[in-house]
């Protein structure tokens, strides 16, 4: 064993040229890194390949084992690499670990420390192995091993070993401080951008659903309370509201993302056929059943099903339903084999299933199994704040679909916030994909609106829609008068009751600052104009 390197030998200049040499070429590929241990790798072979230096290892410190292991190397196999692994006290490695020192074993096999653990001088018959290792530093921290063999001869100098391999050290610590720089900022990088598609969504929700009125927002609350757990689901509401939107963030926001959402509209098959989608059937069950075919509950075992106008559902297919919602078990249609699954029901209707009840329509006990957990999901009316943020989004996806670049003017963003929009927002995706595909010019206005949108009808909440008019309206009267008439009397005479305050006239007609605005402005309404009058 020697720690003392032995004195310069013959042909220094000719070795500080190579030395030289290896450097250039390891900045080199420090400057081009793009991979850490594809860089450490051709490091290692610049010193076999420029100063003959043979089977160059790092090994770093692995706070996770506590162990010394093979980070890269040069002239070793990957079982080789693998063996080489070493307590911090162990060997001469452990020893340079130790001592934050340089070691110089001039002759392997006369050394006790040297434990060759990976095996790779196993068989050399060549003259005697020289052993040099220094510590690689970061941050006067120890950080890892480097190491190399050198065949003993008189011409070499162990000395300028230890100090070119020291530098060389030096220069790989920078590198590795440097790599963990880099993949610190990147995850940050990632972290920021996972952030930022979030805000980006935001407008959305979690859960797809584009809106940030307080209605939809009560919703959201709602489908977070529910996620993790398995309860049943009553989504009520209008058609059009966006039931299956709300059933599908339900399945993703819980455990059962990973399995099937299956959906079914109870109102689209006869009582025969919806029994055998839902549950299945046996082969020869009935005609055309030619093979045995699993159903709807058995494809969502484990997820969730959607079951879509439940309400519609017959009286008699009910009780094998309620069995399924108290037992979670069913049996296919032609088949005694009973299936037992694991699965969430979220069922939805637009009507009234409490008055179903009472028509005995509909099965209480059934009713009262479904209504666990009842979401009512607001109407468009009722959350008139998102009407801007849903119709740009139907917008921009119509845009591209049909490669266009439509946008919307203010007197037509002014027509659907006040629209009662008894289809909701269905209603609102179809609209905007008419008027995308019939539009010549590129910005819709009001003119591009269905003429069955613009009738006075139109402008009330279907529950205050009038059937049909008894007779026709007189000229005078109040219904006689044109849309943009009847507008400017009611901007009018709100203005009046609130002494020309616009903030309140504006909360009284539901309307925000700058849609009242835009109507005085419309209709050129002054209050000396009225005092005048």
């Amino acid at each position: 064993m020697q720690s003392n390197p032995k004195g310069a030998a013959p042909g220094t200049h000719g070795i500080q040229h190579l030395e030289l040499l290896a450097l250039y070429n390891i900045t080199k590929l420090i400057g081009n890194a793009v991979d850490l241990d594809t860089t450490l790798d051709s490091i290692l072979a610049v010193l076999n390949d420029t100063l003959k230096m043979e089977r160059a290892t790092l090994l770093l410190y692995d706070r996770l084992s506590e162990r010394l292991t093979i980070k890269a190397s040069c002239g070793l196999s990957n079982e080789e690499e693998q063996r080489g692994v070493y307590r911090p006290d162990e060997g001469v490695c452990g020893q340079i670990f130790q001592t934050r020192s340089p070691f110089v074993v001039p002759d392997i096999s006369s050394e006790p420390l040297f434990l060759n653990r990976t095996g790779a001088r196993l068989g050399l018959t060549r003259s005697t192995i020289s052993f040099l290792g220094v510590p690689v530093i970061v941050h006067d921290h120890p950080e890892g091993v480097l190491t190399v063999d050198r065949l003993f001869d008189e011409d070499v100098s162990f000395e300028e070993d230890i100090h070119f391999l020291t530098i060389l050290a030096t220069l790989i610590g920078q590198f590795l401080t440097l790599h963990r720089a880099i993949e610190k900022k990147e995850k940050k990088l990632i972290k920021e951008n996972e952030t930022l598609k979030a805000r980006l969504h935001a407008p959305h929700g979690r859960h797809s659903i584009i809106g940030h009125s307080k209605p939809i927002q009560e919703v959201f609350g709602i489908i977070n309370k529910i996620a993790a757990s398995s309860a049943t689901v009553l989504l009520l509401g209008e058609s059009g509201t966006g039931k299956e939107l709300v059933a599908r963030a339900i399945h993703e926001s819980g455990d059962r993302r990973h399995k099937a959402f299956i959906k079914v509209n109870c109102a689209a098959l006869p009582e025969a056929l919806l029994e055998s989608e839902l549950f299945g059937h046996e082969r020869g069950a009935f005609t055309n059943a030619h093979a045995t075919r699993p159903g709807r509950f058995e494809l969502a075992d484990g997820g969730t099903i959607f079951l879509d106008e439940i309400g519609e559902m017959p009286l008699t297919l009910q009780v094998k339903m309620l069995r399924v919602l108290q037992e979670k078990q069913f049996e296919r249609v032609g088949g005694t084999k009973t299936f037992s699954v694991d699965v969430r029901i979220v069922a939805a209707t637009n009507a009234s299933l409490e008055r179903e009840v009472n028509r005995g329509r509909f099965r209480a006990d059934l009713y009262y199994r479904l209504n666990v957990v009842p979401i009512m999901l607001p109407s468009l009316r009722e959350r008139k704040e998102d009407i801007p943020l849903l119709f740009n989004h139907f917008l921009n996806k119509s845009n591209e679909r049909n490669n266009r670049q439509i946008r919307m003017t203010a007197d037509l963003l002014d027509f659907l916030i006040d629209y009662p929009w008894p289809g909701n927002v269905r209603e609102m995706q179809n609209l905007v994909e008419r008027m995308v595909i019939l539009t010549e010019d590129d910005r819709l206005t009001t003119a591009d609106l269905p003429s069955t949108l613009t009738s006075p009808d139109t402008r009330l909440p279907p529950t205050a829609r009038p059937a049909a008019p008894a007779s026709p309206p007189s000229p005078s009267s109040p219904a006689g008068k044109s849309l943009q008439e009847i507008e400017r009397a009611e901007v009018e005479a709100a203005l009046r009751r609130n002494g020309w305050v616009q903030v309140r006239a504006a909360r009284e007609l539901g309307l925000t600052q700058r849609q009242i605005g835009y109507r005085i402005k419309k209709y050129r309404l002054s209050r000396f104009d009225s005092f005048r009058s």
